[in-house]
Order: C-alpha cells, then sequence, then structure tokens
C-alpha cells in the first residue's frame, strides 16, 4: 500500500478514536461554558472563539487582542506521482494593537524523485512572506467575526540558481477575506477566499487564480481540541482543483498544541494522497 495513503488512513482512525473519548467527558455543558467564557470575557475588545484551520491556517486569531503571539513550525509530505515533496515552514505571528495580526514566514520545499524519475523540482525556499489580518467585525452576541487582510510572498528560486546570482524569481499578491461563527458551543464554520495572483520575472503577464477555503469543525467540551474538515478549492485559467484535509488539533501543554492534516485530493491531477504535521507553541500562553 502506499506509504502516505497508509498514514492518511491511520490519523483519519486516530480523529475518531480521540473524539469518542472525549465525548464521554461530564458534565459536558459546564465544561464548555468555563473554556469559552475563559477565552471571550477574560477582558475587552470582544473576541469569539473560533476553531482555526490548520492547513491554511490564519494570519493570527480573529478579533486577536494586542500582545498575542504565537511560533509556529510545520512538516508535511505529499506524493506528487513523479516525486516527493517534504514540506517545512516556521512562521511567527503577533498582534500590536487589538485587532491586528501580523506574520512573517519562511516556507520551504525538498523534492525527491520517485521510481529514478529525474523531473523532480530544485528544492528551494519558497518565499518570504509577510502578511497583515484585521478583524473589521466581532460580535459576541451572533458568534461571529469577520476580517480582511493581504500576503505578500517575495518568491525565491530553487538553491541551485543561487550561485547565479537569481536569488529572487518573482511576487505573489494575495488579498483575502475570512467570515467565521460559532453554532452553539462545539459546532465552528470558516470561509477563507481571494485572488492569488503571480508576477515572475521571467515571464510577462500574471497568472490570476481564485482561491475558496472551507472549513468545519467539532470543538470538544472544556478544551481546544477539535476535530474537522477543510476544504481547499481553487481556479486557475478555468481549471478546478479541490482537495479535502481531515484533521485534528490536541493539546498536549497549556501552551503547545499538535495539528495533524491529511490530504485527500477530489479533482487534481498529478497529487496523491498527503500528511501534514504542524506545532503551535504560545509564548507566555
Amino acid at each position: 500500500m502506499n506509504r502516505i495513503a497508509l498514514i492518511s488512513y491511520m490519523l483519519i482512525g486516530m480523529y475518531w478514536r480521540a473524539y469518542a473519548q472525549t465525548e464521554s467527558d461530564s458534565p459536558k455543558e459546564m465544561l464548555d461554558s468555563m473554556y469559552i467564557s475563559d477565552i471571550e470575557d477574560r477582558e475587552n475588545p470582544a473576541k469569539v472563539l473560533h476553531a482555526e484551520p490548520l492547513y491554511i491556517d490564519l494570519i493570527r486569531d480573529l478579533g486577536a487582542r494586542k500582545g498575542e503571539k504565537e511560533w509556529n513550525v510545520g512538516l508535511g509530505l505529499a506524493d506528487r506521482e513523479r516525486y516527493d515533496e517534504y514540506l517545512a515552514l516556521v512562521e511567527y505571528e503577533w498582534a500590536p494593537m487589538d485587532r491586528l495580526g501580523l506574520e512573517v514566514e519562511l516556507p520551504f520545499s525538498f523534492y525527491y524523485p520517485i521510481n529514478g524519475s529525474e523531473s523532480a523540482p530544485g528544492s528551494r525556499l519558497n518565499s518570504l512572506k509577510l502578511a497583515g489580518q484585521y478583524s473589521f467585525f466581532v460580535s459576541e452576541k451572533h458568534k461571529t467575526s469577520m476580517a480582511i487582510g493581504y500576503i505578500h510572498e517575495f518568491e525565491l528560486n530553487q538553491f541551485s540558481r543561487y550561485k547565479e546570482g537569481r536569488i529572487f524569481s518573482g511576487n505573489a499578491y494575495n488579498p483575502f477575506f475570512i467570515a467565521a461563527k460559532r453554532w452553539g458551543r462545539n459546532y465552528h464554520t470558516l470561509v477563507y477566499t481571494g485572488p492569488f495572483i503571480q508576477d515572475h520575472f521571467d515571464t510577462s503577464g500574471l497568472t490570476v487564480s481564485w482561491q475558496v477555503n472551507t472549513n468545519f469543525h467539532y470543538m470538544i467540551s472544556g478544551t481546544r481540541n477539535f476535530i474537522g474538515i477543510e476544504f481547499n478549492k481553487e481556479v486557475t485559467n478555468g481549471v478546478f482543483t479541490a482537495v479535502m484535509r481531515p484533521q485534528m488539533r490536541l493539546g498536549v501543554a497549556e501552551n503547545l498544541l499538535v495539528g495533524i492534516v491529511t490530504g485527500i485530493p477530489l479533482s487534481r491531477e498529478n497529487e496523491r494522497f498527503s500528511s501534514f504535521l504542524r506545532l503551535i507553541y504560545e509564548p507566555g500562553h
């Protein structure tokens, strides 16, 4: 069996076992109320507790409060049919003022051919990514938050081209909009959408794709643990692609969480199963 598929099936089984174990917690309603109150009523300004997707994550919590900060380390593996892609990222996000989140990220890709194929791309630091996000609407009454943001990527060439003095390969521009709502105490939905525009130095014109990411999560009573699913959809030059990503987040310490994601392509060529692990550390939490 394909090793990535095997890992994916094992992770999906872990999601549901964790869900079954934590559902026996009692009294459920009291835990929910206490945890939500701890997040939302701690201080002003208003903030609504939302489950944040793990693959396309937010720049900072919706309704971020001044002084919040977070480190993320991500590791992933994707089967691209002719080669394997190993992903790694390091990011730091913080809130310099209420409702404003900023982020710096370094995403890496390392490629290894499969079965002697010579078509694998060169390994690279993909880009220097800078981002900002502002929550312009936060309603505790309606359990709803909305935000706008912008990501700018200074894209880089593969490592082998650095000796030619060609480090940067172009720019990518990504304005986005987010809307999230919590239904009751446990159920969370979120939509993240916007255009992704690339301007490569070696080609004329722009490449534009439209991204729509929809998310549904169930947060387990009295914790920050959740299980859920993320749908990453994209349209580029009239071609539609989609990947379904079942996922789970577990708190392993007061200020440390682990997110596990499985990628299942729904309509994409040259991609099979993938897996992704995100470590989330909140200093001073």
